[in-house]
């Protein structure tokens, strides 16, 4: 008879439980994704540089009709039984009084989930992104550093989603919730395109 492996999942409250009882240090780089604590790796200098110009830009762009969280957790999943928290890299929030200090965030909240990829481009692809699409999250932006292009992924469904564009050099796009918010992808990938590892 063989011996079958049983794997224990753990919810969204376990995952804040551990991570108060200090189980989980606040420079862990962890996500909880479908129940299982995942390590993230390291961000890199392009990573970090390509994170610090988005938020300047959005900052300045969307003022105060959105809220720019960076790198902070997203709560998905609770309601189809998939414990999922995922911190992205950039979320556009709706504004909120208590700048969500009551809750975490939702994917009823998010405008947009801009997510910069480099050595990760293959599991934000292959997991993140299919996550947000079953989740509703209504727009994600793949900024790919190793080709120098943006991916735009819109109209979510629980087969991932509908719409995808690549966009590069002059292309504009703006988040279809704040359609205003014009960003150039070159502006994103800074003076070198963007192409490089990190």
């Amino acid at each position: 008879m063989a011996f079958a492996i049983k794997r224990h999942r753990i919810t969204v409250s376990d995952y804040l439980r551990m991570a108060e009882a200090g189980i989980l240090r606040d420079d862990d780089r962890v996500e909880l994704i479908e129940g299982e604590i995942v390590d993230m790796p390291p961000i890199g200098a392009a990573h970090a540089g390509t994170l610090i110009q988005l938020t300047r830009l959005f900052m300045q762009r969307a003022g105060t009709r959105a809220l720019v969280s960076v790198q902070n957790p997203l709560r998905l999943g609770e309601d189809l039984g998939e414990d999922s928290m995922p911190q992205p890299d950039l979320v556009l929030l709706r504004p909120r009084p208590d700048c969500y200090r009551t809750g975490h965030p939702g994917p009823e909240d998010v405008l947009l989930v801009v997510e910069v990829c480099d050595s990760s481009s293959a599991y934000d692809r292959e997991v993140e992104v299919p996550l947000y699409a079953r989740h509703g999250v209504p727009e994600v932006w793949l900024a790919d550093l190793t080709r120098g292009v943006v991916e735009r992924c819109r109209h979510p469904g629980p087969d991932g989603y509908a719409a995808i564009e690549t966009c590069q050099g002059r292309d504009r796009l703006a988040p279809e919730r704040l359609p205003d918010v014009s960003l150039a992808v070159s502006e994103i990938m800074g003076p070198d395109g963007g192409a490089t590892a990190s």
